[in-house]
């Protein structure tokens, strides 16, 4: 079953939306540079409202170990998601904090960055076209990935299906697409999720 997970959640009406879907993971955004920042304080408050069987993770840009730790020791959220430069040294000192799955975002513009994500100590890669631009990119690398990742970058309720037939990716992430105006979108964020399972229900009729 390809994972689902709708990223950039800061509003309580978020939550709402996603309690009703239940996707297996929800995103966090901690770094202040980005348009869907929330704070510590403010994904606590949102934390309390999500339904316990969906997994939050804590999307991060560089930032200290320590911090990522404290959020995860509070339980704020599970999983830490690393979009910056973060390098393999840094993810073996993260780990000397904590147990909690990593996951190790890419930029995926050559073969060479795909060996990079092949042979990282992250638990799980995310595959992306790059700065938030919201575009796909040439799926065709992929064929040379040897472990589970998440597919992101330009995925939409319109080519989700089809990249998940394609690809068998472990996980989808969505976030730009699932918007309206600047704020997530519930009639795109429930299209989106029945697209996803849809198309698994189908492919495994076959």
């Amino acid at each position: 079953m390809t994972r689902i997970k709708l990223c950039g959640l800061r509003r309580p009406e978020d939550i709402s939306y996603v309690n009703g879907l239940l996707p297996e993971y929800i995103g966090f955004v901690f770094a202040p540079k980005s348009k869907r920042y929330v704070t510590s304080m403010e994904a606590e408050k949102l934390r309390k409202q999500l339904d316990k069987r969906i997994t939050p993770v804590g999307v991060f840009v560089d930032e200290e170990p320590e911090v990522i730790t404290d959020l995860l020791e509070r339980r704020i959220i599970e999983v830490a998601q690393l979009h910056g430069n973060e390098d393999e040294e840094y993810i073996k000192r993260l780990r000397t904090y904590t147990n909690s799955p990593i996951i190790k975002a890419f930029h995926i513009q050559n073969g060479e960055d795909v060996r990079f994500a092949n042979s990282s100590f992250a638990d799980y890669v995310l595959l992306d076209s790059g700065g938030g631009s919201g575009e796909t990119f040439d799926w065709s690398l992929l064929q040379e990935v040897k472990r589970p990742y998440f597919l992101a970058g330009g995925l939409t309720p319109e080519n989700v299906g089809w990249a998940i037939a394609l690809l068998r990716p472990y996980g989808v992430d969505a976030s730009s697409s699932l918007e309206r105006d600047g704020y997530k979108d519930k009639e795109k964020m429930t299209a989106f999720v029945k697209a996803v399972r849809g198309k698994i229900e189908r492919n495994d009729r076959l």
